[in-house]
């Protein structure tokens, strides 16, 4: 078992999980969609993405292609939240909630992408 692989493929499920975790509900509840699984979102999307340096392969460039959407897509969510939020001053309303929510959205898609694209490479791998 190459410890490499099981770290990477961990931090690419994990960046996954946690960003269908923010995105499931409500698109416009803010009650179902936590700032703090955002951020954790944000988080492992980094460190996946830092992961996938390395790999010089045309599927190592894909998989940094999806993970910089990811990335892309979680930090405008953030950016529009804390726009919203702080310098607009207004509450976090319906609207509001559901571009972050939408945002989030693209960014799971490249994640499962990504995921697909593990399973694949993991598939046609030879012993």
């Amino acid at each position: 078992m190459n410890l490499e692989k099981v770290i990477f493929g961990f931090f690419i499920v994990l960046a996954a999980t946690l960003n269908f975790g923010f995105f499931i509900g409500d698109i416009d509840n803010a009650v179902h969609h936590d700032v703090y699984e955002l951020f954790a979102a944000i988080v492992v999307n980094l460190i996946a993405t830092v992961l996938k340096f390395g790999d010089r392969t045309q599927i190592g460039a894909i998989h940094l292609s999806t993970s910089l959407v990811a990335d892309l897509q979680l930090i405008a969510a953030a950016v529009v939240w804390g726009y919203g939020t702080t310098v607009a001053g207004a509450p976090l309303s319906a609207d509001l909630t559901a571009k972050i929510v939408s945002l989030s959205g693209g960014a799971l898609f490249a994640n499962v992408v990504s995921v697909v694209i593990l399973i694949a490479e993991t598939i046609m791998q030879r012993r």
